[in-house]
C-alpha cells in the first residue's frame, strides 16, 4: 500500500524524523484557514500517488493566506498521470540550501534490503541515476543488523556528503529506517531531503510503501487506506478474505493455487486469440483448502464485475475436493438467483472428480458447461465471453 505524502510526513514525524508542519485541505476555503495557522510563506501540494507533481502544476508557492487560496483552486481538480486531486497539503515553507535523496527499500533480487542515496541528489534524482550513476550509493543492508549510526554513515560517505553534513545526515537515515523497520515497509524514500540555510536537516518530500501481508501486526493502518480509489470488487474480495486482483478482460478466472491460476490467465489469454482477443478478468485463487463458502463467495465476486461475460472455474482437487467445489459453485447459483447470469465453464480433476462432476451435472444448470481438459475449458470459456 502506497501512501499519500501527508501520511508518510505523519509517520515521519511520530518516529522523530525532522519535517515541516502540515495540514491537509479539501477546499480553498481550508486551504487559506491552514495557511493563516501556519503563518508566512507555505507550500501547496497535490496529495495524489504519483510523481512530478511539481512539473504537472500540482506544488505551488504561495506567500500569504489569499494566494494560498487561489493557487489551490488551480489544483483541485488537476489530473496528474490519471489521478484526479481532490485534497493538498498546505505545508511550512523552507528556506533550502542543498537537496539530497535517501531511500530504503525491499531488494527482492538479492533477499536483502537496499539503501540509496546520494549527496547530489534531490528532484531529478531519476536523471542523475541514468546520467551519472556513480553519484548514487548503493549500499546493501543486512535485515538483521538494520541501519544504526555506524551503518548510516557508511551509507553517508558513500553518497560523498561532506564531513560536516556526515554528522548531521547519519542519525536521520538512522530515523528514516526505523519507519522503514516499524512499520513493516517495502519502501521509504526522502526526496529531497534538505540542508536549510539555518543549517537543519529536513525530509521534505516522503514516499512510503507498506507490506500488506504485515497489516495483521499494525492494525492502524487501516486508517491509512484510500479507500475512494480502491477497486469496489477488490475491496469486497478482501473483506471476504480472497486473494483476487481484477484485470481488463473478459473472462472470469477461479482456480486453488496461485501457480494454477497463472497458467489459466496464461490459457485464457492464448485461447482468447481466436475469439475476438478476450482475455482474463481477473485472478482468483481459492486456496488449497477452499471450503464450498469460499468457492460461493469468489463466484459472488466475479459474478458482480460487468466487464465479465464468462467465467472459467479451473480446479485440480488436492486438498480442496472437487464435490466441495461443485456444491459451492451450485450454492453459489442458488443464493445469487436471477442476478446469475453468465455462462460458466468448469473444469475439475484431482481428488473426488467424478463426484463433483456427478453434482453439476445432476444439478444441471443452464449456465454451467463442463470441460474434461484446461486447454477445452479455457477456449469454451473465451468462445462464450466473445458471444
Amino acid at each position: 500500500m502506497d501512501l499519500f505524502e501527508y501520511q508518510a510526513r505523519d509517520l515521519f514525524e511520530a518516529y522523530g524524523v525532522p519535517v515541516l508542519a502540515g495540514i491537509i485541505a479539501d477546499t480553498p476555503d481550508e486551504v487559506r484557514a491552514a495557511a493563516e495557522k501556519l503563518g508566512g510563506t507555505v507550500v501547496v501540494k497535490a496529495q495524489v500517488k504519483a510523481g512530478g507533481r511539481g512539473k504537472a502544476g500540482g506544488v505551488k508557492v504561495a506567500h500569504n493566506p489569499d494566494d494560498a487560496a487561489k493557487a489551490s483552486e488551480t489544483i483541485f481538480g488537476l489530473d496528474i498521470k490519471g489521478h484526479i486531486v481532490k485534497r493538498v497539503m498546505v505545508a511550512a515553507g523552507a528556506r533550502i540550501k542543498e537537496e539530497y535523496y535517501f531511500s530504503v527499500l525491499l531488494d527482492r533480487a538479492n533477499r536483502s534490503y537496499l539503501s540509496l542515496s546520494s549527496f547530489e541528489g534531490g528532484m531529478e534524482i531519476e536523471e542523475l541515476a541514468v546520467e551519472r550513476p556513480e553519484a548514487l550509493a548503493r549500499i546493501e543492508v543486512d535485515p538483521l543488523a538494520g541501519i544504526d549510526l555506524a551503518k548510516a554513515t557508511e551509507i553517508a560517505i558513500a553518497a560523498k556528503f561532506p564531513a560536516e553534513i556526515v554528522d548531521k545526515v547519519a542519525p536521520v537515515f538512522v530515523k528514516l529506517y526505523e519507519v522503514y523497520k516499524g512499520e513493516d515497509a517495502t519502501l521509504v524514500e526522502v526526496n529531497p531531503l534538505v540542508l536549510t540555510e539555518d543549517g537543519d536537516i529536513v525530509a521534505l518530500d516522503g514516499k512510503v510503501s507498506l507490506d500488506e501481508n504485515a497489516d495483521f501486526r499494525h492494525p492502524n493502518h487501516e486508517a491509512l487506506v484510500d479507500s475512494g480509489a480502491e477497486d469496489p470488487l477488490e475491496a469486497k474480495a478482501k473483506r471476504l478474505g480472497l486473494n483476487y486482483v481484477k484485470l481488463d478482460g473478459e473472462v472470469g478466472v477461479i482456480g486453488n493455487g496461485a501457480g494454477l491460476v497463472m497458467s489459466t490467465l496464461d490459457v485464457v489469454s492464448y485461447a482468447g486469440e481466436k475469439w475476438g482477443g478476450a482475455k482474463p478478468a481477473n485472478f482468483l485463487d481459492i486456496g488449497g483448502g477452499a471450503s464450498a463458502e469460499v468457492m460461493a463467495n469468489g463466484l459472488d465476486v466475479i459474478l458482480g464485475d460487468a466487464q465479465v461475460k464468462s467465467v472459467f472455474v479451473n480446479v485440480f482437487g488436492g486438498i480442496t475436493s472437487c464435490d466441495a467445489v461443485a456444491n459451492g459453485i451450485v450454492g453459489a447459483l442458488k443464493t445469487l438467483g436471477s442476478t446469475a447470469s453468465k455462462p460458466l465453464v468448469v473444469r475439475l480433476d484431482g481428488n473426488k472428480v467424478q463426484e463433483g462432476r456427478q453434482i453439476l451435472a445432476d444439478y444441471n444448470h443452464p449456465l454451467v458447461s463442463l470441460a474434461d481438459t484446461m486447454d477445452e475449458g479455457a477456449d469454451k470459456a473465451a468462445e462464450l465471453a466473445s458471444k
